[in-house]
């Protein structure tokens, strides 16, 4: 039996889960806790108070053998400085200093890489069956803050990880509408290019809702309007009252806004579209899974087919990218699932 301690650390709150793996069998989770990151000046006061706390639950001290964190940020030799907080993370301190014989730390997108490896069926929302072939590749993607990719490929007896930096490139229109929402947003950022995160992610949705209102295509309505104005007002501000991605895809959903409607669909096309140029790179006949905070939130607009339809739409590839095993994930935990999958490894 091994103890292991997996962590999902972000700017904003930290998640943090014992996990008991038997010899044999599926992990068994012990317990779970969130805590605001900034609240700390470190990652270890945290575990050191989780542990605590868990120890009253359990009835017994906790010792975890190996750790593994998923870190908001590049990782570079098994440290990190982290974007968004004055931390400075560190694998072999850690492990000093939380006495724990194994610690890891993983890019955040690479923990959900791993994740999709213990999703059950219950998990994932399957847009298109495809014909899974066994040892083939995995491809994930997932559209959120930025726009995550990572693949995965056989072996052995199981999976290894890798994470890229896939969502950072170009653009790449297809319609005459997304060559002017292009110049639209090469003109309004003062910049040479446009990656594709710049339009499928949560950003995206935004910059496609102003495309749109700018240039007069849709019509706004006054509340949404307002919303969005009172975030764009705020730019620069610390403190936001507006979700801008969240209200322009509450009114998608509900119908309740033509102008968010046009959005979400060209988002929905721009995200499949993506995917399928994933697709075709890596042929991951054992699933291509969209993970990301975006996906489950919009899945009724996903599954009215806009996103499966640019998937497929690769011309005499078509045929290839309807045998790719399609599945939304469903479980926000996957990178937490995932973290924990790479500490058992260590």
């Amino acid at each position: 039996m091994t103890l292991l301690l997996a962590g999902d650390i972000g700017g904003t709150k930290t998640i943090l889960r014992l996990v008991e793996q038997p010899a044999a069998g599926s992990m068994y989770n012990l317990d779970e806790a969130t805590y605001p990151s900034q609240d700390f000046p470190d990652l270890v006061p945290i575990v050191q108070k989780f542990l605590t706390a868990a120890s009253e639950h359990l009835g017994y001290t906790p010792k975890p053998e190996k750790a593994c964190f998923a870190i908001a940020g590049p990782v570079v030799n098994n440290s990190v400085k982290l974007t968004n907080l004055v931390w400075f993370l560190d694998a072999e301190r850690l492990q000093e200093e939380l006495g724990i014989a194994k610690v890891s730390l993983i890019n955040d997108f690479v923990a959900v890489g791993y994740g999709v490896l213990g999703l059950r069926e219950s998990d994932l929302h399957t847009l298109q069956a495809g014909k899974f072939q066994a040892n083939s590749p995995i491809a994930v993607i997932g559209a959120g803050t930025g726009l995550g990719q990572a693949f995965l490929t056989p072996s052995g007896d199981s999976y290894q990880v890798f994470g890229t930096e896939g969502g950072h490139t170009d653009f790449a229109p297809r319609t005459e509408l997304e060559f002017q929402m292009m110049k639209y947003l090469l003109e309004k950022h003062r910049v040479d290019r446009i990656s594709v995160e710049r339009v499928v992610s949560g950003m995206g949705i935004v910059s496609i809702y102003q495309f749109l209102r700018d240039k007069k295509i849709a019509s706004e309505s006054p509340e949404i309007g307002e919303l969005i104005r009172t975030w764009e007002q705020e730019a620069g501000s610390t403190e936001k009252t507006v979700d801008p991605g969240a209200v322009i895809g509450k009114a998608a959903l509900t119908k309740t806004d033509p102008l968010s409607e046009e959005t979400l669909q060209i988002f929905v096309e721009l995200y499949g579209a993506e995917a399928g140029n994933m697709a075709l790179k890596l042929l991951p006949y054992g699933g291509l899974y969209v993970a990301g905070g975006i996906a489950g939130k919009i899945l009724p607009l996903i599954k009215e087919g806009g996103f499966m339809q640019s998937f497929t739409n690769k011309g005499r590839m078509r045929t290839l990218l309807e045998k790719v095993p399609v599945h939304i994930v469903l479980n926000p935990q996957v990178g937490l699932i995932g973290a924990a999958i790479c500490a058992n490894r260590l």
